[in-house]
């Protein structure tokens, strides 16, 4: 029906409905008449039948009414009056990358997507990038979410029209008639939402008749997993696989789909056996209902009424806030709510697709307008409390829930103070979490969460999140509601923590190991969410000194009231140095003890949050404040951790060690280990010291060992007391030093962050994310690192792997600490050894005295009386009198180097008060006291430190002994003389001479060793000298030896031996110097020299097929053994679609050893689980046994035969051998071998070729010119020759191994081209000079495949050869052309060359005798062969040259004059359609043009003859020209290349007009075919660019071609050819051999003949792919700012190109290196379960 007739229509009804007196009831009859023909009427209606049905004949009609016109005319009119929208407001998907600013945004909350990132001024400043997990929005234009930059450039609305937006106000009847209809709607979309299975339909909407079709629906649920469904789908429904695949994606995706549709019997059938089947596999069955097709029909288009309301509501502001209104109105039945509350209460029963279209509603009206913001957040939270109940019973992620829309509502600023004053919001959700955690409150009110639910918990832990929204910007101003209704919350808060204190107690197992482990994760999973909500309500209250006096009183009143791990036994007196303390006992070792205490812990923060603001003295009665019992619980719980270390709670199990471990670690210590020791430092400061130190005595039970009283032989006893006076001591150590922290002393915490990097640093240099792991986080994810680390620290950048690393600087070193009390022991140790080893490297003493401490604020100044009380030189003299007596068990090492630096510590202290004061106000009198107290028998600590300084035992602690004396004797001065500063002086000065003298000793030795070493050294080099002198003959001999000690013709001179020495080819080649070689083979270590006859050594070798380079990138030809016609791979094609590839790691081992090994791989790697995954036995691969390079070949060692080369005979045949006779002699071989073999096909007048002059030269004229015997070779070199040859045909062509096929010498001549011309891309590539500079493995690969090329043919039937050369050769000599020869531009005429050179040999076997051609024979076949190569190479280049480069004309030489005879007979034959061009440019273009080909050849003729190249081709300082020179000297060509036309043009110019006449030359002129250009483009990864977000911006615009759904795509990108593919994804699956394979897998294929690299651009790593199963991954050369990778974008730092990782990934894939970093990659990880790289 068309549009036309269908429009009046609805104008007509949108009255009709207008003009009724109840409008409602009249549209929702249209609704019922219509929406059952629309959906789900016929069984297969198209979606687009219905999309079109639905927009003329329902929505059509409802925008009529609502706009009272035609809506198109109706919206003209509203866009002229409204303005666009500030807020940017669009929803994210699942895994789209969202930016957030660290510098700008209010909290990590606030985010922008890609396009407003884009546009914002916040892409110059410290961003972070992540991907989404869904369902929030862009905070663009949200002026609340920013400190600055609120807007992007495109939601700017610029200062005018600022904030105009709220001011749109409709016309009075749109408004009206908008309300009534979106009422309405909204109602009808509320109502088939909620629908349960057993409801009635509304009178209203009641078909007149009762349809008999059901549907039988089948629900999404998180138990089940896909393959569950799809089995219980095809035992039920009877559906095919691929039917119930559908069914399954489409209920994950959508929540729902109707599997079966039949009569009310059928369906209910259905339901049965789904349930049936459902319950077999796991417990629960899946969700089944059963709806009507009308009800069916009606949710359907309640779901499609979704996007359209946000449709209208995005045309208007007026729109929106009617909605908004509608939305929010109260029902007028007051036990209702409103509309959006009942759809919210309903969220967790709804199904996943209806889900989104309420969530996305809510998005697009009520979040982007102010006030409905406002009212809705008053909604949800009044209904917050059943929401999460909901949340916790559904089984859908958080993300489409509807509690997942709490992070928009309370991250906002004023309306969380908003929420607080109106709604105590955080009572309500402090009240939501007791609630639902109060099943695991044991009898004391405390939890107990044995045998929790961790799936329920962790969906309560979510609730935390929303506290953390509220809490997350405090207030500037407090109204006195603001702070009643805080309080409140925070008394609720302290409810709940009340909870906590105390809870899961712990008791020592005596004698038994404890039997099973408590449960322990989920208590400290609470305090980890909590760590941050209890920072920022301390934070909360410290903005009011009123506020904090309150919670202060609150906590400590609460305190007071828990009741957990109470004493059993009255109080006691204790005495020790005459002091008396009156203290109940209580032992950890014995009695429980919990390590929960968040109430003791918080009552610490707010303290010294007090002392911080100087408002201590305003607490009413501090005398009502105990210490001592407040210092109790932290103090156990200390003492517990220092057990544990003491290895006293051994029975106690794993669970325990945990626990303590996480107590003091990075993520809880904070709010946990901190905040004990600080209760301590408060008692410290307000108890006398002496007591305080015999209270931490008898918690520790080491009251009675100090006192003297009780002896144990019992060694773990012993060794018990040792470990707790170390732990002990170091608790000492951190009380008294540890004062970096705001309130306790005056530092920032800037400093506190600047003192933990230093302490990192100085275990070892870091990476910034290492550091940003050790330092704690604040709510906002900020360690407060960037402010400081430029201060304490210099970076060093990452070279091609590794990362980039932070030192600390010296300057800094000063205030490191050995007993930070952050370390853990580990890192202890590590600080303690790497700062030790830097001063020995200074030549400084290894002492590590502590560091001078910032002074405690007046409120903790007494804390520092500890350190000279009477208990405390009680202790120091117990423990150093144990070390003087030297009995090992009774002291550790440890024990004396916390002493010695808790003396350092008092004589800093005293050093420092008398340096501020004078001697008579100082009352510290440490010195004084270690001097006199126990002198009299010898026994003061003065004195028991000079008889330490002796002991042997410890000579690592003499330095630091030394140090604390040289500071008695300092602070001796300071106390005696009234200036310090000469003493000081003085008394260093000693010590810095006795210094100086120990470093200029060492300097003296140091020199003296360095002249001892040169004076030897220059003796051996005099050795050397004279030895060579005197063996001068024996030296110079050596590469003139002849062979088989054959006499050296003396009628040659010695400069006329070097000068052929540099020509590989032609009459006046070099010799091959017998270069015997002796190699180890790596398997029995046994060496051996290579010879032909001897058993055979191997190389280890991986054959691959490559596209490196290709020049039609993703075209790889199809080849068909047996398919007619196909050129490849006897000729190569010039575009190197797909070469084979074969490279050696270069390691040697005997034939024999290698075929041991081999079998001794396979049968164990049958048996590993994982090795197939690495390995494909059936292909023959191995790893390499010394370097695991991955292998599936082996190459077989042939020496090179040595030859002294026969110049006069070489001469005399030369005469006779020139360029026409030769080929009328290989033409006449090659007729008469036909003939023998009558083989006559083809054998088109060969005789009559125009080229002979007079004397047909006969059959067997070519032996006539010299042959040979044949090499012999042992058996097993001839085996290993099969090997290598089947391999490389089997690999190259992708078929059966087959030894008889007569294409296994081609490949073996091809692999050996492919090789070269690899080899030498990359020395051009990498601007390397084409000789010496390769590593030695490709080097000794390049030669062994030369040798086993030249061989293979021995291997073959001579006749196969024989064919081979006619036909290659007939490309050349069009007279033994066949039909299917290919014309000159369709071969690459290396590989020709290669293989004419390799098969020439063939043409000289005779019937009864094996022969081959003589070394002189050879050397003219290469040179003619070479010649009319390179001649038909050129006419190629010349050929495909389009473009000539700009040459200024000079005045003409022999080379342009003989280019421009060249072009004009080439031009002549082509009939001019070859563009014209100067002489000197045409020059220039042809040499540019074949200096590949030269290059190449050189390489091959220098590993195939052994003749040493001219010494300008070792270096690349050369000039172009002058290598040119150098190439064409070696290879026997004139240096004017155009001479050999003008030399052989009696031969050429048929020739040449012969090439030029071919038709497919004509068409490829005519520009008719695709020719390819000369030099080759060389192949490299495609250009990233330098940031990656524009990456993430190319991936976000991403549309997979194959879908339409706006799911999660992966975007991944082929580095090879740039294409986006969309992989892991089920839309772009293909079929490759007959399986299922992702987009990468099937790219890969055609790309890269089966290799890949990819960047996965989402998770930014790269993927290398070699096959289908096999892949690895392999980091991204982007870094961050610090030099570091980002796998999955974790730590989201701003990403930039590292040209050099990506160079480096370029020649892993240049150098055929990316097999082998698979192979190694796996090796290392070892994967138990193989992941599906065919599915990437």
């Amino acid at each position: 029906m068309a549009e036309s007739e269908k429009s009046p229509d609805g104008l007509e009804l949108s009255k009709e409905w207008q003009e009724a007196a109840d409008s409602r009831a009249e549209l929702l009859r249209y609704l019922k008449e219509q929406v059952p023909q629309i959906f789900c009427l016929k069984k297969d209606a198209s979606p687009q039948e219905e999309e079109e049905l639905m927009q003329s004949r329902l929505l059509h009609p409802l925008e009529c009414f609502l706009f009272g016109e035609d809506p198109q005319e109706g919206l003209e009119k509203l866009k002229q009056g409204s303005t666009s929208s500030q807020l940017c407001g669009r929803v994210f998907k699942e895994g789209e990358t969202v930016y957030s600013c660290r510098d700008c945004a209010i909290d990590p909350t606030c985010v922008l997507c890609m396009n407003c990132f884009q546009d914002s001024v916040h892409k110059s400043h410290r961003y972070k990038m992540h991907a989404s997990s869904g369902g929030g929005f862009c905070d663009c234009g949200d002026v609340e979410a920013w400190k600055i930059g609120p807007c992007c450039s495109k939601h700017d609305p610029g200062a005018a029209t600022a904030m105009v937006t709220d001011e749109c106000v409709l016309e009075p009847e749109l408004q009206e008639r908008a309300e009534k209809l979106f009422r309405v709607l909204l109602c009808y979309i509320k109502d088939f939402l909620v629908w349960e299975e057993n409801f009635e339909l509304p009178a209203e909407l009641q078909p007149r008749t009762k349809d008999n079709a059901y549907y039988c629906v089948l629900y999404n649920d998180e138990h089940h997993s896909y393959d569950h469904v799809i089995y219980t789908l095809q035992r039920s429904v009877n559906c095919d696989q691929a039917e119930a695949q559908t069914h399954t994606a489409l209920i994950d995706k959508e929540g729902r789909r109707a599997v079966k549709r039949g009569t009310f019997r059928s369906c209910q059938q259905a339901k049965d056996l789904i349930r049936a089947n459902s319950e077999h596999i796991s417990l629960l069955p899946l969700r089944v209902e059963i709806l009507t097709a009308t009800v069916m029909a009606h949710q359907t288009f309640a779901l499609r009424l979704g996007p359209w309301f946000q449709k209208i509501i995005g045309y208007s502001v007026g729109f929106r806030q009617a909605f908004c209104q509608v939305a929010l109105e109260p029902n007028a039945d007051r036990d209702q709510p409103c509309l959006i509350s009942r759809l919210m209460l309903h969220d967790a029963r709804m199904y996943k697709g209806a889900r989104k279209i309420v969530h996305e509603l809510i998005f697009c009206s009520m979040l982007m307008e102010t006030e409905f913001k406002r009212l809705f957040a008053i909604e949800f939270t009044k209904h917050y409390k059943q929401l999460q109940k909901d949340f916790i019973n559904d089984d859908h992620e958080r993300s489409i829930s509807i509690t997942a829309l709490s992070v928009q509502i309370f991250t906002v600023p004023t309306l969380a103070r908003q929420l607080i004053e109106e709604g105590n919001v955080i009572k309500v959700i402090v009240d939501t979490v007791l609630e639902l955690l109060r099943e695991h409150l044991d009898d004391n009110n405390r939890f107990f969460f044995l045998g929790y639910s961790s799936d329920k918990f962790s969906r309560i832990q979510v609730i935390f999140h929303d506290l953390r929204y509220i809490l997350i910007s405090k207030p500037s101003v407090w109204t006195d509601e603001l702070r009643e209704q805080f309080l409140a919350g925070f008394k609720d808060f302290l409810g709940l923590l009340k909870c906590m204190q105390g809870m899961e107690e712990v008791k020592r197992q005596l004698g038994r190991h404890i039997a099973v482990e408590p449960e322990w994760e989920a208590g400290f999973t609470l305090q980890i969410q909590l760590r941050h909500i209890l920072a920022m309500f301390q934070d909360w209250s410290s903005s009011n000194d009123e506020l904090l006096l309150l919670a202060f009183k609150e906590c400590h009143s609460v305190l007071m009231q828990c009741n957990n791990q109470p004493f059993h036994r009255e109080a006691t007196d204790y005495y020790m140095c005459k002091h008396i303390l009156h203290v109940r006992p209580y032992k950890v070792s014995q009695e429980p003890v919990s390590i929960h205490l968040p109430i003791s812990r918080l009552l610490a923060g707010l303290y010294v949050l007090l002392c911080g603001k100087g408002i201590i003295d305003r607490l009413d009665n501090p005398e009502s404040y105990d210490f001592t019992q407040l210092a109790e619980l932290p103090l156990r719980c200390v003492v517990l951790a220092a057990q544990v270390s003491a290895e006293m709670w051994r029975r106690n199990g794993l669970s325990l060690v945990s626990q303590v471990y996480y107590y003091q670690d990075v993520k809880c210590r904070d709010e946990m280990y901190d905040k004990d020791v600080l209760m301590l430092q408060i008692a410290a400061s307000k108890m006398d010291p002496n007591h305080f130190l015999m209270l931490i005595l008898l918690r520790f039970e080491l009251f009675e060992y100090f006192n003297g009283s009780c002896t144990s032989k019992d060694q773990d006893e012993l060794r018990q007391w040792n470990r707790l006076t170390e732990e002990m001591l170091y608790l000492l150590i951190v009380v008294i030093g540890e004062r970096y922290i705001p309130g306790v002393s005056q530092v920032t915490k800037e400093d506190v962050t600047v003192r933990e990097v230093i302490h990192l640093l100085c275990i070892e240099p870091m990476a910034h994310s290492s550091l940003v792991k050790g330092l704690p986080e604040n709510e906002s994810h900020e360690t407060g690192l960037e402010s400081v680390i430029t201060k304490v620290a210099t970076f060093k950048k990452p070279g091609v792997s590794g990362h980039g690393l932070y030192e600390v600087k010296k300057e800094r070193l000063m205030e490191f600490n050995p007993f930070f009390y952050h370390y853990s022991r580990s890192q202890h140790s590590k600080a303690e050894e790497s700062q030790k080893k830097r001063k020995a490297q200074e030549g400084n003493d290894k002492a590590l005295p502590p560091p001078l401490p910032p002074a405690f604020c007046p409120a903790f100044s007494n804390v520092v009386r500890l350190l000279c009380c009477d208990i405390i030189i009680h202790i120091l003299r117990h423990v150093l009198q144990r070390a003087v007596e030297d009995r090992p068990v009774n002291w550790t090492e440890a024990m004396i180097q916390r002493a010695l630096h808790l003396i350092g510590q008092a004589l800093l202290e005293e050093k420092t008060q008398l340096e501020d004061s004078t001697v008579e106000e100082v009352t510290f009198d440490f010195s004084l006291k270690a001097r006199i107290i126990g002198s009299e028998h010898g026994k003061s600590v003065f004195l028991l430190l000079y008889k330490i300084k002796a002991l042997p035992s410890l000579e690592a602690q003499k330095d630091m002994v030394k140090w604390v004396l040289q500071m008695f004797e300092i602070v001796k001065c300071l106390r005696e003389k009234s200036s310090p500063t000469v003493p000081m002086s003085m008394e260093t000065k000693p010590e810095e001479s006795a210094q100086d003298k120990e470093k200029a000793e060492r300097k003296r030795k140091a020199e003296a060793a360095k002249l001892h070493r040169q004076k030897i050294m220059a003796q051996m080099s005099a050795m050397q000298k004279n030895f060579i002198e005197s063996n001068k003959m024996l030296y110079d001999n050596m590469p003139e030896s002849g062979t088989q000690g054959e006499p050296v013709t003396s009628t040659v001179s010695c400069a006329m031996e070097q000068r052929d020495m540099c020509i590989a080819i032609g009459p006046q080649r070099g010799s091959t110097i017998d270069d015997r070689e002796v190699l180890t083979c790596i398997l029995c270590q046994e060496e051996q020299e290579v010879a032909a006859q001897a058993p055979a050594m191997v190389l280890t070798a991986c054959v691959q097929r490559s596209t490196v380079l290709t020049q039609c990138r993703g075209k790889i030809p199809p080849f068909r053994a047996d398919g007619p016609g196909t050129l490849y791979p006897l000729y190569m094609p010039p575009e190197l679609a797909v070469g084979t590839h074969t490279g050696s790691c270069g390691h040697v081992m005997h034939a024999t050893c290698w075929q041991k090994y081999f079998e001794a791989v396979q049968n164990t790697t049958r048996n590993r689980l994982h090795a197939e995954l690495i390995i494909d036995l059936e292909n023959g691969e191995y790893l390499c046994p010394l370097c695991k390079s991955l292998c599936n070949t082996v190459v077989p060692l042939i020496p090179l035969e040595p030859l002294t080369f026969n110049y006069e005979n070489a001469e005399i045949i030369g005469q006779h051998l020139t360029l026409p006779r030769w080929i009328q002699i290989l033409s006449a071989r090659i007729k008469g071998l036909k003939s023998v073999t009558q083989d006559n096909e083809g054998s088109s007048g060969i005789g009559n070729t125009g080229l002979c002059g007079e004397g047909q030269p006969d059959f067997r004229s070519i032996l006539s010119y010299g042959v040979q015997e044949p090499r012999k070779f042992s058996d097993s070199i001839t085996e290993m020759l099969v090997v290598c040859a089947t391999t490389v045909h089997r690999v190259g062509l992708k078929t059966a191994p087959n030894e008889l096929c007569p294409r296994v010498p081609v490949m073996a001549w091809n692999t050996c081209a492919f090789t070269i011309q690899a080899i030498e891309n990359i020395l051009q590539e990498e601007d390397k000079p084409l000789f010496g500079s390769l590593q030695n493995r490709q080097l000794a690969g390049l030669k062994a495949i030369v040798q086993f090329s030249a061989s293979q043919r021995l291997k073959s039937s001579q006749a196969v050869i024989q064919r081979h050369f006619t036909d290659m050769l007939g490309v050349l000599l069009p007279a033994l052309s066949r039909k299917n020869t290919p014309s000159l531009l369709e071969v690459d005429c290396f590989h020709l060359l290669v293989g004419l050179v390799l098969s020439i040999p063939s043409l000289y076997q005779e019937e009864a005798v094996d022969l081959q051609p003589s070394a002189v024979s050879s050397a003219y076949n290469h040179l003619h062969i070479f010649h009319l190569v390179t001649m038909a190479h050129m006419l190629q280049v010349l050929l495909s040259s389009t473009d000539f480069p700009e040459v200024e004309a000079g005045e003409e030489t022999e080379e342009t004059r003989a280019a421009a005879e060249f072009h004009a007979t080439v031009s002549q034959h082509t009939g001019r359609l070859i563009p014209d061009a100067s002489s000197s440019s045409l020059a220039e273009r042809v040499k540019k043009g074949i200096e590949p080909f030269l290059r190449c050849a050189a390489l091959f003729f220098n590993c195939l003859t052994g003749v040493h190249p001219p010494e300008e081709l070792f270096s690349t300082s050369v000039t172009s020209q002058g290598q040119m020179e150098a190439l064409c000297s070696y290879l026997a060509l004139p240096s004017n290349v155009f001479q050999l036309f003008q030399d052989h043009r009696d031969t050429v110019t048929p020739l040449l007009q012969r090439w030029c006449g071919s038709p497919a030359i004509t068409k490829a002129l005519k520009g008719k075919t695709q020719t390819v250009r000369y030099p080759r483009r060389r192949n490299r990864l495609m250009d990233l660019p330098e940031d990656y977000s524009a990456l993430l911006n190319q991936a976000s615009h991403f549309q997979c071609p194959k879908s339409t759904d706006d799911e999660r795509k992966h975007p991944t990108l082929c580095l090879f050819c740039g294409a986006m593919l969309c992989s892991q994804s089920s839309c772009c699956l293909s079929q490759l051999d007959g399986e299922d394979v992702g987009a990468c897998t099937a790219h890969a294929a055609t790309c890269g003949a089966g290799v890949g690299m990819f960047l996965r651009i989402r998770e930014c790593e790269i993927v290398l792919m070699a096959s289908k199963t096999r892949g690895s991954t392999y980091p991204a050369p982007y870094l961050d700012d610090y030099g570091e990778t980002d796998p999955h974008l974790g730590r989201g730092n701003p990403l930039h190109l590292c040209p050099e990782r990506y160079r480096k990934l370029n020649q892993l894939w240049q150098q055929h290196c990316i097999l082998e970093e698979i192979a190694r990659s796996l090796e290392v990880v070892n994967v138990m379960f193989a992941f599906e790289w065919q599915m990437l």
